[in-house]
């Protein structure tokens, strides 16, 4: 199930970092200091990889979305997004 900006822009800090997931290899890490961070989780090589795409509100909900795609396009025609 893809997430809401409200859930986004709602979630608080707990005891411990977890994950809101948005589907398609993106989640935000909420922090237990209350720090929200883009990744992005795919497959190169056969081995997990992981990327950044910053910090919420820096990123929005939809310009995560945008850049997952923008990877998961390249990651499609054999570039390693960690290495551009």
């Amino acid at each position: 199930m893809k997430l809401k900006e409200l859930q986004v822009k709602t979630a608080k800090p707990q005891d411990k970092n977890y994950k809101l997931s948005d589907g398609s290899g993106l989640f935000l890490i909420i922090t237990s200091t209350g720090g929200k961070w883009w990744r992005f989780r795919y497959r190169f090589g056969g081995k997990e990889k992981m990327l950044s795409f910053g910090t919420y509100p820096d990123i929005s909900l939809s310009e995560a979305r945008v850049k997952r795609q923008e990877a998961r396009n390249m990651v499609a025609n054999g570039i390693d997004v960690n290495r551009h």
